[in-house]
């Protein structure tokens, strides 16, 4: 297999320099140009046709979200967005996600120990970056379903994505109506980024987006983010579920892992809703044949509408999900599945 071309695009020469060196030590990419700013990348894009691009968020002229907009639309590629984490970056990055951006990271730093592992993580990005699909971004919004569907008021929807996912919660979440049942979301997302991603979903999609908090009840029309960093996401199995956000180690590489989320929902059995969507490795996987097993209706998404189909793949070849979904059908099939009149499972 020929090594993915890789484009870096960072208006700091230092950083460019740090970044080309840093993947050129990977044998299976290949830096075939850097560049400092959208102008000059836009021409080597034509000359040299690069796998997958690195872009820097915040650049002078043209800025990185303008520039990824106008490449998503005319010339669709994998692009990886390399951030610092300040405010603003968050802002600007959570946007990029959702235009068609495959993934972000932080930006390396110059500390040896801070150095090696930053390397790691963005080299194994941007391979997985090569290995995905860039479709063209619109923003047509998805058809809504409509209020007052009929669904049982006791329903809890459980979400897992990763590589991808951001675009695709916006489009998940943005077809749900604003009194649909509660939420709970594991994104995989660096600490930090999961805030202004609750933030900005908020403002964009119907039902009501807040940034978990240890406590906080499942309430009909709420989408409830699970905050990166330092603690899994699970949820009671009470009468009047809440989110339980519980410090521990990572869980197959993550923390809140997809998978915990899942297997704390299957004392609820059919009241209970698994969907994965797009992401690369396995979380979520076992967590959604628990869920199946405990009477729970699940989806996986479709390998054609997924950006990286990986943790929907581990699903299916569990036979974890009941259901694969392209993404445009996800919320309508979802919504069916919480309607009293389709569950023919006994409590």
């Amino acid at each position: 297999m020929s090594p993915a071309r890789v484009l870096v695009v960072d208006d700091s020469a230092a950083m460019r320099a740090m970044l080309c060196r840093i993947l050129s030590q990977d044998p299976l990419l290949e830096v075939v140009g850097c560049a400092a700013d959208p102008a000059e990348a836009r021409t080597m894009i034509k000359e040299l046709n690069p796998d997958v691009l690195t872009l820097d968020v915040e650049m002078p002229g043209m800025d990185g979200l303008t520039f990824l907009e106008r490449i998503m639309r005319l010339r669709p590629m994998p692009v990886v967005m390399c951030s610092t984490l300040t405010a603003r970056g968050t802002e600007v990055t959570i946007e990029a996600l959702r235009l068609g951006a495959v993934d972000c990271i932080a930006k390396p730093t110059a500390s040896a120990g801070d150095l090696a592992a930053a390397a790691d993580i963005l080299c194994r990005t941007v391979r997985e970056a090569a290995r995905s699909q860039a479709r063209a971004f619109t923003s047509a919004p998805l058809p809504r379903a409509a209020a007052g569907g009929g669904w049982r008021q006791d329903m809890v929807i459980l979400v897992g994505a990763s590589t991808g996912g951001v675009e695709a919660l916006f489009s998940f979440l943005g077809a749900l109506p604003p009194d649909a049942p509660p939420v709970v979301v594991v994104q995989h997302m660096p600490a930090g980024f999961t805030g202004g991603f609750a933030d900005r979903l908020d403002k964009t999609v119907p039902p009501r987006v807040l940034h978990g908090r240890d406590g906080l009840p499942l309430l009909n029309g709420q989408v409830l983010i699970a905050p990166a960093g330092e603690c899994h996401a699970e949820i009671t199995a009470s009468a009047q579920p809440q989110l339980r956000l519980k410090p521990g180690p990572l869980h197959g590489g993550h923390r809140p892992a997809v998978d915990r989320l899942f297997a704390s929902a299957t004392p609820l059995g059919s009241r209970a809703v698994g969907v994965l969507l797009t992401g690369m490795g396995r979380d979520g996987a076992e967590g959604l044949l628990a869920l199946r097993s405990a009477g729970a209706a699940t989806f996986a998404q479709s390998a054609d509408s997924c950006v990286v189909y990986g943790m929907p793949r581990a699903a299916v070849e569990l036979g974890a999900a009941g259901e694969i979904v392209s993404l445009h059908r996800m919320a309508d099939a979802v919504l069916r599945a919480c309607r009293a009149t389709s569950l023919t499972r006994t409590e």
